[in-house]
């Protein structure tokens, strides 16, 4: 059996290393522990990782648990922690299986049979365990569906072991769930179907250097001009040329991209880029990439999918002074019940927070959740005043359709807005206004190619000083049976709503688009706290900067995500050796009685939780919007410090379910989008501030957030004693005071487990 050397020699140099005393030093490659505004990550971090370790590798859970018939023939030494009883009852396996899945159940797998070891915990025969559906797929294909296995201890919490747990199941995850499963089992937890996320909706496409007459260093150039040279230029390197051969790859996934007359790839721009580098699958990109890596992760014998599964938070604990995260806590939203997934690495892939916003592209899901855990968890987050405005999303109301009353056409045209993608604009697309005047050449001398904040603030600009309530965006002058072969989906959607794009203008407004800012990261994705890794829109990576150039953040996702594979991989290793005992603790510790037990909301308490997240869109939008005043954001962020007391008491105090979650998690990201945008005393990127409109050389670096709210706002989270919350409090409890949260169970060794919903949450 290989050594931890051996396993871990490949990723040995960017990797944090165990230092001799066995406590976890992280290397000078990591990202700095200093704390606060204006740091930079990682100085002379750009030594690249391997995205992939020896295949002398093996899982953390057999080489720690393979004396069979010991307590430690089962993952973390579940049979043996504190006297914890074990079933194998598996969990996910409840959810309908999504359509993608049944697609799935026909497609041969091309991966090997499981690596790992099937247990049986000590004292207790197996019972036969359910599939998900991605587990029946790869059992279809001469794999094994039993590493969906769950215990459940006498009070019937539940726990899942795993080797590497991934939270999300867009391009990110799925790529970084594709490479890990090589070398461990993997849960990828999704909050709804595994196709439904940011991904699908990606209609532009994604960059890569593959024209002769283009270069790395010219993406590299525009993508620094696009985040304002807020950027972290060790990224950007890194993303824009290592790139090209990761979204190539994708095509041997199965992705398959619009291709030219030749054969070869058919490549778009978009603005602000320089040159044609957009492999596109005509005006459905993301889409068409999510199939191809949905179908073969599904397939995969080491990946099991729990659809519909909602993450709540991370369970994190300290060995010799470091914090390690060990998993999380999980509610399967179909069943009510609630899961504790154990892993020594954990991957944030869970997408940005779009629904902080009233008018937003993003899909539902999208409500800050890993951004949210992570701060609850004291990860740094960084830059999260930077918030895209796609500057051309459909106005719907101004459709025939719409406009004519049609209520099925409303619905259509209602909920998520629609992306007008960038490339209508790349592909000759011009903005005009209500009186028929092109109005970009007075705003920018790139026109519409201009990068994306400058184009939305010149509609919004257009539209307040015309009195107008959007713009229109045409391109009826192009011949059509070209704009239909490159734009079909946006074609098909805008004539269900009774426009014509080869003839009509289409009408436009901005809306919010993508988060710049997030989980503060380094270049193989690794957070503050061991063991957790985050890569995609929820992360800070430093690509970004201050806003991004189009078609980057797939790229990003799928460049960061491989990156970690190596360092992933050499910490499970390591935290098996060092981190056992909180492994062990985290499983023996579940409880899921009290105020951590699921529990719907009633009517009145349902109406309440809908009331305040509309309450926090509208402060948003008017504070925190496309443009902003310092005494706007003052005034929201007061109202925002009362509602994250309201919501924190709460969700300490009912009981777990989707709704409350997910409020607390928007109200701590916009908290946190306000106050790094009053930090800011400049305009740079997304954030444009009418007190102080010009950008300032020396505060070109990020805004770092990682202190905790309650000290940030001076709130008094002990007493929580407005008015509101009392009145809250008697509505979700049906007329009595909330009770206190229970008192916390300790783990194996006598020690209190640090989870992010107690202990941490006390200092936030």
């Amino acid at each position: 059996m290989a050594s931890v050397a051996t396993a871990a020699a490949a990723a040995a140099a960017a990797v944090p290393q165990p230092s001799a005393s066995g406590a976890f030093a992280p290397a000078a490659a990591g990202p700095s522990h200093r704390l606060g505004h204006g740091m930079r990550l990682g100085a002379g971090r750009a030594r690249r990782a391997p995205s992939r370790t020896p295949t002398s590798f093996v899982a953390p859970s057999a080489r720690l648990f393979a004396n069979g018939g010991t307590s430690g023939s089962t993952p973390f030494g579940l049979g043996s922690a504190a006297g914890a009883s074990l079933t194998t009852t598996p969990t996910g396996g409840r959810s309908a299986p999504s359509a993608a899945f049944e697609r799935a159940r026909q497609t041969p797998s091309s991966s090997s049979p499981s690596r790992h070891l099937s247990y049986t915990p000590a004292g207790r025969s197996a019972a036969a365990p359910r599939r998900t559906a991605a587990g029946a797929a790869a059992a279809g294909a001469g794999g094994t569906s039993e590493h969906a296995t769950s215990a459940a201890d006498s009070q019937g919490s539940s726990v899942a072991p795993f080797d590497f747990l991934v939270l999300g199941s867009g391009i990110a995850g799925l790529s970084y769930a594709l490479k890990v499963a090589e070398y461990g089992r993997v849960a990828v937890v999704t909050k709804a179907g595994a196709s439904e996320g940011c991904t699908t909706y990606a209609q532009g496409g994604i960059c890569a250097v593959l024209d002769a007459a283009d270069s790395v260093e010219a993406h590299v150039h525009d993508t620094m001009v696009a985040g304002a040279w807020l950027n972290d230029r060790n990224a950007v390197e890194v993303v824009c040329r290592e790139g090209p051969r990761y979204v190539l790859e994708l095509a041997k996934f199965g992705a398959e991209f619009t291709r030219g007359a030749g054969g070869g790839l058919h490549l778009t721009r978009e603005g602000g880029h320089s040159a044609r580098r957009i492999v596109h699958a005509a005006d459905a990109t993301g889409a068409e990439i999510e199939r191809a890596l949905v179908t073969t992760a599904a397939a995969h014998p080491n990946i099991t999918f729990f659809e519909h599964h909602l993450a709540v938070d991370l369970l994190i604990d300290e060995v010799e002074g470091v914090r390690y995260c060990v998993g999380a806590d999980v509610l399967d939203q179909q069943e009510m019940q609630m899961t504790r997934f154990v892993a020594p690495v954990t991957m944030l892939a869970t997408g940005g927070a779009g629904q902080v916003y009233p008018n937003t592209t993003n899909p539902g899901v999208t409500t800050g959740d890993g951004i949210a855990m992570a701060y609850r968890a004291k990860a740094a987050v960084a830059n999260m005043e930077f918030v895209q405005f796609h500057p051309t999303s459909l106005y719907a109301p101004a459709t025939p359709a719409v406009a004519g009353g049609n209520a099925a056409a409303a619905r259509l045209g209602g909920g998520r807005s629609f992306l007008i993608t960038e490339a209508v604009r790349g592909e000759g697309g011009m903005l005009f206004n209500l009186g028929g005047e092109r109005f970009m050449p007075r705003y920018d001398e790139r026109l519409e190619l201009a990068p994306r904040d400058i184009v939305a603030r010149s509609i919004q600009a257009e539209m307040r000083g015309r009195g107008d309530s959007h713009v229109l965006l045409d391109i009826s002058h192009k011949p059509a049976a070209e704009v239909l072969a490159h734009f079909p989906n946006v074609a098909a959607h805008c004539a269900s709503l009774g426009v014509d794009i080869t003839q009509d203008p289409i009408p436009v407004v901005p809306a919010q688009h993508y988060l710049c800012g997030g989980v503060q990261t380094g270049l193989l994705g690794e957070t503050r706290v061991q063991g957790l890794y985050a890569c995609g829109e929820v992360a800070c990576s430093g690509l970004h900067g201050a806003n991004r150039l189009a078609s980057n953040s797939l790229l990003e996702g799928l460049v960061f995500a491989n990156r970690a594979v190596g360092p992933s991989v050499a910490h499970a290793e390591h935290a098996l050796r060092c981190a056992g005992g909180a492994l062990r603790a985290a499983a023996a510790s579940a409880d899921f009685s009290g105020p951590r037990a699921p529990r719907p909301l009633s009517p009145s308490a349902t109406a309440w939780v809908a009331a305040k997240r509309g309450q926090l869109q509208g402060l948003m939008w008017s504070a925190a919007g496309i443009v902003r005043r310092q005494a706007d954001m003052k005034a929201a962020l007061r109202e925002i410090a009362e509602l994250y007391v309201e919501t924190r008491a709460l969700a300490q105090t009912y009981g777990v379910n989707t709704e409350l979650v997910e409020l607390r998690n928007l109200v701590t990201v916009g908290e946190l989008i306000m106050s790094s945008a009053l930090q800011r005393r400049e305009s740079r990127g997304g954030h444009f501030c009418i007190e102080h409109p010009e950008a300032v050389p020396q505060a070109a670096v990020p805004t770092v957030i990682s202190t905790p709210a309650k000290k940030r706002l001076g709130l008094d989270l002990s007493k929580a004693t407005a008015s509101s919350v009392a009145s809250a409090a008697k509505l979700f409890s049906g007329g009595s005071a909330a009770t206190a949260p229970s008192s916390p169970k300790r783990g194996a060794a006598g020690r209190d487990l640090l989870t992010t919903t107690r202990s941490f949450a006390e200092e936030e």
